[in-house]
């Protein structure tokens, strides 16, 4: 059944749903992302290439003009594609979940061609706003989000409404979008609990509870992502490498790299250039 032109469909009201950030992000073609999830919904926009989504456990294929939604505590992972790596855009929204045909599987993926004029036109001027930040942007962006979700609303057979979302998990939230910016940083505990304005402790437990991982942990391994990163696609030395992420020493660094990864900064750097995909070398 076709429900695009339905008057019963749900829309959101004016002003209920908030930018919480757009980038553009480029997926190296050994990359294998921690499976994780995210207190916010999230759209994922391909631009060009070709890379893989694994949603739930279910590995996805994402191509040119592929539209992924990911509605908020839905555990994900982006996965490189090694002949043409893919580049999305990546928007993440507070205050509305997705609603889809095929029930309550807390993503979809949606193939939107026909739509890309339309989507790219909106999606470029926000992120314009978003990098130069001139005066009324943000009443820009909220717009124009507000536009770019009514429209796919429109075109397509996705729903939204406003969740009921706990004060707890806006202030881990906050935490993990802290870590996510700041991860080079020497961050403490102490730190991330004056940022959200709550106890230490009460933050530590709830941080475990909503991402099934600890504040702390969760600062490694976004220090061991952005890593891979540098290892496959650069020649710095572990020296600088351990540095730049955000480790007080090389082999603190190469200890924990080793412990999460099961081999050492060099071995990865060695499978990652060569011609066989890692997967196939275990």
């Amino acid at each position: 059944m076709d429900t695009r032109n339905d008057p019963t469909r749900e829309l959101f009201p004016r002003g209920a749903v908030r930018l919480l950030y757009i980038r553009k992000s480029r997926v190296g073609s050994d990359w294998n992302e921690v499976p994780h999830t995210h207190a916010c919904s999230e759209m994922f926009y391909c631009i060009r290439g070709q890379g893989r989504i694994n949603i739930g456990g279910k590995l996805h294929k994402v191509e040119p003009d592929d539209l992924v939604l990911i509605n908020p505590q839905v555990q994900y992972a982006q996965v490189g594609a090694p002949a043409f790596p893919p580049e999305y855009v990546v928007l993440g929204m507070e205050g509305l979940e997705f609603l889809f045909d095929g029930g309550e599987q807390g993503y979809t993926l949606l193939r939107c061609g026909p739509m890309r004029e339309e989507l790219l036109f909106m999606i470029r001027l926000l992120l314009r706003e978003a990098e130069q930040q001139a005066e009324g942007y943000e009443r820009i962006c909220q717009n124009l989000l507000e536009v770019l979700l009514v429209k796919l609303v429109r075109l397509t057979s996705v729903s939204l409404r406003v969740p009921r979302v706990s004060p707890k998990s806006k202030e881990c939230a906050a935490a993990k979008q802290y870590l996510d910016e700041n991860f080079r940083q020497n961050i403490s505990l102490d730190q991330l609990a004056a940022v959200t304005h709550i106890n230490k402790y009460y933050l530590a437990h709830a941080f475990q509870k909503e991402y099934n991982i600890s504040p702390i942990n969760y600062l490694l391994r976004r220090r061991i992502s952005e890593s891979k990163i540098l290892l496959a696609e650069t020649d710095h030395n572990l020296t600088r490498i351990s540095a730049l992420v955000g480790f007080s020493s090389p082999s603190y660094f190469s200890q924990s790299f080793r412990r999460l990864e099961g081999m050492s900064p060099m071995e990865y750097r060695r499978i990652s250039r060569s011609a066989v995909p890692v997967s196939r070398t275990r």
